[in-house]
């Protein structure tokens, strides 16, 4: 990768980062479902009509739309509106990471590379301690709804993996059409209509701002730079710079909100990103006589096609 390439990757990385505190900054009072219902109908429109429509069935675009999209950002939303600190949603969805090599494994029967076991092990451990050593404001009922959206990330690379969905803009766009009017059936449900016009009415300029960027920056920018990126470099070279993401959303969140990490997440957050960087790390290549292993779903697992932790993404 040259230094062109990496100072974008890094760019993304940074902005995708940073996204988890606009996201904190902006929803205020208003119910998670229907702010992130109104982010993603600008990431639809108007660039659906401006993007063809990738080469796949609408029933696969419709599997991504509510994995990586839907599933994802939906318990994301929930969880920051529950509790949960961005700079620590942003270090908890990376373990869609994990997720993937281990649905990858049992669905796809694509047999883990050595690096990959050990990087799931490590990169568990490293969640049960965040888990163990949140801060008393952690709820852990936020906790466990954002490992939720790092699961349905999870199955999202899976599908789109085995549907050998193409990568790009026109997916993160078309895969994002089925994605806004189930949240507001959702948001109608859970929070009910009275909770829904209160919440309009709060949406000020902050709300506007935050969901420019999340769907501008984070969605369209974000996503169309990272795939071109993969599509001129090595996956192993691209993929490894979204972990910067958690740390420029901690960095953020502790400098802009005052929310510093306890050493129980701070400790975690290390063992799981060393996870995710050890089950990234390419395979040893075999020697003269040795049997090759079976590639897995290492670099998928890290290269989300839709829309993200954290992240993301």
């Amino acid at each position: 990768m040259n230094r062109r390439d990496a100072l974008l990757a890094a760019l993304v990385a940074a902005i995708w980062g940073f996204n988890f505190v606009v996201i904190d900054w902006g929803m205020g009072e208003v119910p998670p479902l229907l702010f992130l219902a109104a982010r993603f109908v600008l990431v639809v429109f108007p660039a659906v009509l401006l993007v063809p429509r990738p080469a796949v069935s609408w029933r696969v675009l419709a599997a991504v739309g509510v994995t990586m999209s839907l599933g994802q950002f939906g318990f994301l939303y929930v969880a920051m509106h529950a509790g949960l600190p961005p700079g620590l949603a942003a270090l908890v969805l990376q373990a869609q990471v994990i997720f993937t090599i281990v649905i990858a494994a049992g669905v796809l029967r694509e047999r883990p590379t050595r690096n990959q076991a050990i990087g799931v092990l490590v990169g568990t451990v490293g969640l049960v301690v965040v888990g163990l050593g949140r801060g008393g404001q952690v709820p852990l009922a936020a906790l466990l709804l954002c490992l939720a959206g790092a699961l349905s990330w999870g199955i999202g690379n899976v599908v789109s993996r085995a549907a050998k969905v193409p990568g790009g803009l026109s997916l993160t766009v078309w895969s994002a059409t089925v994605v806004p009017v189930p949240l507001v059936a959702l948001s109608l449900a859970i929070d009910g209509p009275a909770a829904m016009q209160a919440g309009l009415g709060a949406v000020g300029w902050q709300a506007v701002v935050s969901t420019l960027y999340t769907a501008g920056l984070a969605s369209l920018v974000g996503y169309g730079i990272f795939n071109t990126l993969l599509a001129r470099n090595p996956s192993a070279a691209v993929v490894p710079w979204v972990l910067l993401a958690p740390v420029v959303a901690m960095t953020s969140a502790w400098l802009l909100l005052a929310q510093r990490p306890s050493p129980g997440e701070a400790l975690g957050g290390l063992l799981l990103v060393a996870g995710v960087l050890v089950a990234l790390r390419p395979a040893r290549r075999p020697r003269s006589g040795e049997l090759a292993t079976v590639p897995a779903a290492g670099t998928v697992a890290g290269s989300p096609p839709a829309p993200a932790a954290a992240g993301q993404r």
